[in-house]
């Protein structure tokens, strides 16, 4: 989880990305996929921490199918990401803050265990998660702070 905060850093640091980062673990301990939100950058909605790295971690093993692996994230999954991980038979999704919003790991959502799929998917969620979430908070209170303030002045 160490790691999958240094990219969500690397995101807000090097991009201006909101900071969410994540790591694919083969079954040997091996990481094989990396990634960090950039969708804002790259103008692609589906570019969450987690497609990339799952993306990445795919090319790595020549094979749609994550066998074994565990992903590591600092942020609940969205609907999006945990389908994607349904799909690619992850064994396992360890992630930080819990997300109220539009988490799908068991916050809002329940997608990566629900027994109507033919995969579930284990999951390991709180770690880390004060920093995570710290994180976060840090990252969207200070693009608050940038906007400009509104003009009270009603012509």
């Amino acid at each position: 989880m160490r790691e999958a905060l240094a990219l969500a850093a690397h995101a807000r640091d090097a991009h201006d990305e909101i900071p969410v980062g994540a790591l694919v673990v083969d079954a040997a301990g091996n990481v094989i996929g990396r990634g960090w939100n950039r969708n804002i950058g790259d103008h692609d909605p589906s570019a969450h921490a987690e497609i990339v790295a799952l993306r990445e971690a795919g090319a790595a093993l020549g094979n749609h199918r994550l066998l074994g692996a565990t992903l590591y994230v600092t942020l609940e999954p969205c609907a999006m990401c945990a389908m994607a991980m349904v799909h690619a038979r992850l064994a396992r999704v360890v992630f930080g803050a819990f997300d109220p919003k539009t988490g799908a790991a068991g916050s809002v959502f329940d997608l990566l265990g629900d027994a109507r799929h033919n995969h579930r998917v284990e999951i390991d969620g709180g770690v880390l998660a004060d920093e995570a979430g710290a994180m976060l908070s840090q990252y969207f209170r200070a693009k608050r702070e940038r906007k400009p303030a509104a003009s009270g002045d009603a012509a």
